[in-house]
């Protein structure tokens, strides 16, 4: 990994960069997704099935486009027991901790009969995207679907893409049952966030879609927001492991190397007050490169992302993370509890040698569906926020508005609105 000692300019190179990793700066794809988007728009299931027969070389059907109960039970039968009860095991840590967002609708009354309020309703139907192949993960099923049921979302629609003979990934579909998806329909890229954005004869248009998916995906997710709601734009995944002299240099190799894995745009850096560590890390590295499977896009990962930041001080070290804004942070100091107190922007933060990233990918409970490209400076984790809507309510009594009716005609006679004004007025004439 490159070695960089902090200057303001380094800081600047480096974000710079990490920003080109953006969906938003893939522009020359815009007009394939728009085409796909406009053609799902206009010609409903059967663009959808013409574009899963050229993407995914499966023809479907009205009749087949849904996924069966037998077939989720198939799935069951093909994954190990094991594997399951580690499932649902993950499952109720993310319910458990979700559960604890929950939050309820409140009124407030006062003496003069006025009633001020918030309203809290689940949305009524998510769409879930879920990618497919090599990029099936189960534990990204879970994080979606699990806080949209916690929130009490009425019906869940997952999509994925099915294999050339329609086959869905086992893992993706026990994953769901468990979770809790109402609906799987099998159908990806930008033509399924197309189909659950505007409807189709088989697909129902949902009024939010969420989920992780490749160039297209991302772009079609940009361009249909505001016909539904989105979670996200979400970019290539990144680690920062905030470090000093007290660190054991193979966890922090090990940690990097856990997100660097994930594809060649991954983003792995370390940001330490120890030049010692950072040269014992780079060794560590090289150490573990020889044995792991994915060596080749890891290598890669780090030469375009990855880098080793030697900070002056602490105080240093901790503005950079606040400037970079990371989706995982690590934590790896001595007293990593103070050092977080100072931390305004990271997705997910992990504290101490024993609580490394794939902790949060999998098990822990919180989300692993996090802010990316320094989106954390004003971005969330997905939480059951994410899938409720807050409506205001007001009541005044007679009493309560002549309380008030000339300051609220003053506003908006001040504002030339004086329809507004005369709406207020006609009450007391």
């Amino acid at each position: 990994m490159k070695i960089v000692k902090l200057t303001l300019e380094s800081i600047q190179e480096i974000t710079s960069s990490l920003l080109k990793r953006s969906p938003s700066q893939y522009t020359q794809y815009e007009d394939t997704v728009n085409e796909i988007l406009k053609n799902i728009r206009e010609n409903s299931d059967k663009a959808l099935f013409e574009y899963t027969a050229k993407f995914d070389g499966f023809t479907l059907t009205p009749e087949n486009i849904r996924v069966t109960k037998e077939e989720i039970e198939e799935a069951y039968s093909k994954l190990d027991k094991e594997y399951i009860d580690v499932i649902r095991q993950a499952a109720s840590n993310i319910r458990d901790f979700h559960k604890k967002q929950l939050r309820n609708s409140w009124f407030e009354t006062k003496p003069d009969g006025s009633l001020l309020g918030m309203k809290i309703t689940a949305i009524e139907k998510l769409g879930v995207y879920v990618p497919g192949g090599k990029a099936a993960y189960p534990s990204s099923v879970l994080m979606n679907i699990i806080p949209a049921k916690v929130a009490g979302v009425d019906r869940i629609i997952m999509c994925t893409p099915p294999g050339k003979t329609g086959v869905v990934d086992p893992g993706t579909l026990v994953a769901a049952d468990i979770a809790g998806a109402d609906e799987i329909y099998r159908a990806g890229g930008a033509q399924a966030i197309g189909a659950m954005a505007f409807g189709t004869e088989s697909i129902p248009k949902v009024d939010k879609i969420t989920g992780p998916g490749n160039i297209f995906v991302a772009l079609a997710k940009k361009a249909v927001y505001g016909f539904v709601s989105i979670d996200s734009i979400a970019g290539p995944s990144e680690v920062m492991v905030l470090a000093d002299e007290t660190a054991n240099p193979k966890y922090v190799a090990a940690d990097l190397l856990s997100q660097a894995e994930h594809d060649e745009l991954a983003s792995a850096i370390l940001v330490t007050t120890d030049e010692k560590l950072a040269d014992k890390v780079n060794e560590e590295i090289e150490n573990f490169l020889k044995t792991l499977s994915r060596a080749a896009i890891i290598r890669k990962s780090l030469d375009n992302y990855g880098y080793i930041l030697i900070a002056s001080d602490l105080g240093e070290a901790i503005a950079t993370v606040n400037s970079i804004a990371s989706e995982h942070l690590e934590i790896l100091t001595k007293n990593p509890f103070e050092t977080m107190s100072k931390v305004r922007n990271a997705g997910a933060i992990f504290l101490g040698e024993y609580s490394s990233e794939p902790l949060g990918d999998y098990f822990a409970g919180p989300n692993h569906i996090l802010p990316t490209n320094g989106t954390a400076r004003f971005f969330s984790p997905v939480n059951v926020d994410d899938f409720i809507k807050k409506s205001s309510v007001i009541y005044y009594s007679k009493e309560a508005l002549e309380r008030d009716h000339k300051a609220i005609e003053l506003f908006a006679q001040n504002e030339g609105l004086t329809a507004h004004a005369n709406s207020i007025a006609v009450r007391f004439e």
